[in-house]
């Protein structure tokens, strides 16, 4: 590797008064199988110490290294700097609250959407350690296990035109939890109360189908086919609450 790369970062820093939102650059030279979160710590333990950036597992699963990469949203644990020109341009993802830098709070607004749409099992059953684990079908288990490999990084947001419009907007990502849950036997909610979280413009409703979120996820999931999953789903449920208000005003 011969190049050396010139790295041009957002620098912003929104707790200190007297800083100023403005691009820097920095020049490294490239390694062997460098990626741009090794490139960023280089940068912070050689040149500056003071960058900010999120990083925790370095493996593409914790989701926390979400930035826009040549303005593309994409995670730097999986970016490898051979896939670039040698002039990279980063910045921090839009629609979350900038930290400072490259560093964003998507926390909040992940625990506020899992609060949302209430992310977790609904079962009346109690829970008994000593039980054995129910069996899935292979193949259901499967098809759960695709959507349950979200790593909710916040690209499919960062990319998404009506999330950008609308502040409100679940988003991709909560979509594809619904869709999983709706998967799943052991939950025990009914198509109406999907209908009351989903079926308005914040959820299946407010999508443009622009297919942005599709096309940055850095997991490759199939985002847009849960969309029309639950377009049509929840489409049925329509037209049927609707045959019933009309059967009872007869």
């Amino acid at each position: 590797m011969d190049r050396m790369l010139t790295i041009n970062i957002f620098r912003y820093n929104p707790q200190d008064p007297d800083s100023k939102p403005h691009m820097e650059s920095f020049y490294i030279d490239e390694t062997e199988s460098m990626t741009l979160f090794i490139a960023l710590n280089r940068i912070r333990e050689e040149q500056d110490p003071s960058l900010q950036f999120d990083f925790c597992c370095r493996a593409g699963i914790c989701g926390q290294c979400g930035m826009v990469i040549n303005g593309r949203p994409n995670l730097a644990c999986k970016t490898k700097t051979k896939d670039l020109p040698s002039q990279i341009t980063l910045l921090p993802l839009p629609f979350f609250k900038l930290i400072g830098d490259l560093s964003v709070d998507t926390g909040t607004w992940f625990r506020e959407m899992n609060t949302h749409i209430e992310s977790w099992i609904h079962t009346s059953k109690e829970f008994d350690p000593e039980a054995e684990e129910e069996r899935m079908d292979n193949e259901l288990a499967e098809q759960i296990y695709e959507l349950d490999r979200c790593v909710e990084c916040g690209c499919c947001l960062a990319a998404c035109g009506t999330a950008r419009m609308r502040e409100d907007f679940l988003g991709a990502v909560a979509l594809n939890r619904i869709a999983r849950f709706i998967l799943d036997p052991r939950d025990e909610r009914e198509e109406k109360d999907y209908f009351e979280i989903i079926g308005n413009d914040q959820g299946i409703f407010g999508c443009m189908g622009l297919l942005g979120c599709e096309d940055v996820c850095p997991k490759n999931l199939p985002l847009q086919d849960q969309l029309g999953f639950l377009r049509r789903k929840m489409g049925f449920f329509a037209l049927k609450d609707l045959k019933r208000g009309k059967k009872k005003t007869c």
